[in-house]
């Protein structure tokens, strides 16, 4: 069954922050230059090596800040709410966290996630199925990961870059094939882990000089896993 962003156990997920800051990607994830934490960044750099020859991670968003993601919200629930004029308010909040997370869990706003694909060497895209962004409205569901009605070659693909996202830790939003998040409350509770490593980020503005020494200390100690920024 799915999980999806609006389920009770996900905001409950406890955050340890780590205090790693956002790093920008480099021009081999694509020309958005996305921002994420120096952790995903390192996954995503093993990730990247470890495609085929020919084949490229292209990256085209990472963190967003708490009103981009909200602004996001805003607009999906409209169009649910036209969509499903029936739904109660419970139900069009499930709806909603199909496509976009609620603002207290987003992984995005942690800059803990990002939304990529393949390129190949020209750096043209592959055909995944639906474009980037497609909402299962939009998509008749084959937005979904593991949606059934694809071609042999779009399930390839997709099942290369989960096998090469899995391995380096990160964990897929199933209703989104292109959405990768590492660290989040969504990651520790698909992962089983006892906490998230990343909140959002806007925390991270609130530290002094003396907390962000003391945190980078522990980083470089390996305490969160040996992704040290």
């Amino acid at each position: 069954m799915t999980i999806l962003f609006a389920d009770p156990r996900v905001a409950a997920v406890p955050v340890h922050e780590s205090y790693e800051h956002l790093v920008t990607l480099g021009v081999s994830f694509g020309p958005a230059r996305a921002r994420v934490r120096a952790g995903l960044a390192a996954r995503l750099r093993q990730a990247q090596v470890a495609l085929p020859v020919g084949l490229s991670l292209r990256v085209v968003e990472g963190h967003r800040s708490a009103a981009e993601q909200q602004a996001i919200i805003d607009r999906y629930t409209a169009q649910i709410r036209d969509a499903y004029p029936e739904a109660t308010p419970s139900q069009r909040h499930s709806l909603v966290s199909r496509f976009v997370a609620p603002l207290e869990v987003a992984p995005h706003v942690a800059g803990a996630a990002v939304d990529l694909t393949l390129v190949d060497s020209r750096g043209v895209a592959l055909d995944m199925g639906t474009p980037i962004d497609a909402t299962p409205e939009e998509s008749e569901g084959r937005c979904y990961l593991d949606a059934p009605d694809l071609s042999a070659d779009v399930r390839a693909r997709r099942a290369l870059l989960a096998r090469v996202l899995t391995g380096v830790g990160l964990v897929n939003y199933p209703s989104e094939w292109w959405h990768w998040s590492y660290g989040d409350r969504y990651w520790a509770l698909m992962t089983g882990a006892d906490a998230a490593i990343y909140g959002p980020v806007v925390d991270l503005d609130r530290l002094d000089n003396a907390d962000r020494l003391a945190n980078a200390d522990r980083l470089a100690d390996g305490q969160w896993g040996g992704w040290a920024a």
